[in-house]
């Protein structure tokens, strides 16, 4: 059998929407020969990332899938398959949420991620200690978004106000035009995709007053905990990612805000006039002369040479007609 070119990067710089999300979707395969679901790497990645890999995966072979309404208020993407077929889908395609894939990548516990954010500080000593140089590249744009309860009547955030409400220095809605309420700033748990993205790209040098250590303080301890605590506390805010908002819960209140007068949306994000623009990466280790063809093939980061790492990887355009 005909080794396949080293080819994916999937799509460059594409803008992560899917227009799609109710329809049942029939597909002409891009089909990598001899890639099988039983010879499928072993993908992971975070939360938000979850549709974008299995959407992959089912052009990659072949499957048909659709978006399912899941538990908890949120969809999915399922593929059809039989029942056997489905749980070895499973459990070759998951998603172990931003820190713990990046761990498992590193340990070499799974062979590709798709993740939200390049590596924490800890997860870069992780990869250190084990000798492991980690390729991220960047394939498609997502945002970071600040979320707030229907009845809180503030529309739009200065970056310098909402650095100011997590520094301390701004503690009382009417001090940015709201009513006369304490905001109630709730964080992310610390190693989460939320949090790295709310530290390097909001509050940069800047550090977090009080940062909460127990689930009874100012903490969401999941991306649907952010929407819930937000939903149930009309003085709170919170923060997640565009496309979780927008295409994987299911139903919620809670809305988002402009920052610096400029609303997250589709335009806004493809021609990154939004302040906190976050690119979303496809994370794979220097492969290691062990690993099958498949997986180099799925990969598709090598380098071409040992001294010269390639960001131009034979392109393997998977249309962005799913995603846009």
């Amino acid at each position: 059998m005909k080794k396949p070119i080293l080819s994916i990067v999937l799509v460059w710089s594409i803008l992560w929407v899917c227009t799609s999300c109710d329809k049942e979707t029939h597909l002409q395969s891009t089909i990598i020969e001899g890639l099988t679901l039983d010879n499928y790497p072993k993908i992971d990645g975070s939360t938000s990332t979850a549709p974008l890999n299995r959407i992959i995966a089912c052009k990659l072979l072949g499957i048909n899938y659709k978006w399912v309404n899941h538990y908890s208020n949120l969809k999915e993407v399922q593929p059809k398959l039989n029942q056997t077929n489905s749980a070895k889908f499973n459990e070759q395609i998951k998603s172990s949420q931003t820190h713990q894939s990046i761990i498992h990548l590193i340990d070499k516990e799974t062979d590709l991620i798709l993740s939200a954010r390049t590596m924490s500080p800890d997860e870069k000593a992780h990869a250190d200690a084990a000798g492991v140089t980690l390729i991220e590249i960047p394939i498609a744009l997502d945002a970071f978004v600040f979320i707030v309860n229907p009845e809180n009547e503030i529309k739009s955030l200065t970056t310098q106000q909402v650095q100011d409400i997590y520094t301390g220095k701004l503690t009382n809605w009417k001090e940015v035009g709201g009513r006369d309420a304490e905001i109630n700033a709730y964080v992310r748990n610390a190693n989460s995709g939320s949090q790295e993205l709310m530290e390097t790209l909001v509050m940069k040098d800047l550090d977090i007053s009080q940062f909460p250590e127990s689930p009874f303080e100012l903490m969401a301890f999941s991306m649907t905990g952010a929407f819930e605590v937000v939903d149930g506390n009309k003085d709170a805010i919170c923060y997640t990612v565009y496309y979780y908002k927008e295409h994987i819960i299911t139903y919620t209140p809670v809305r988002s805000i402009a920052i610096d007068g400029v609303t997250p949306n589709k335009t806004s994000i493809a021609n990154k006039s939004y302040p906190y623009v976050a690119e979303v990466y496809a994370v794979s280790a220097p492969i290691w002369t062990d690993r099958p063809w498949h997986i180099r093939s799925i990969a598709g980061f090598r380098q071409r040479q040992e001294s010269k790492p390639s960001r131009k990887a034979d392109i393997f355009l998977i249309k962005a007609q799913s995603f846009v």
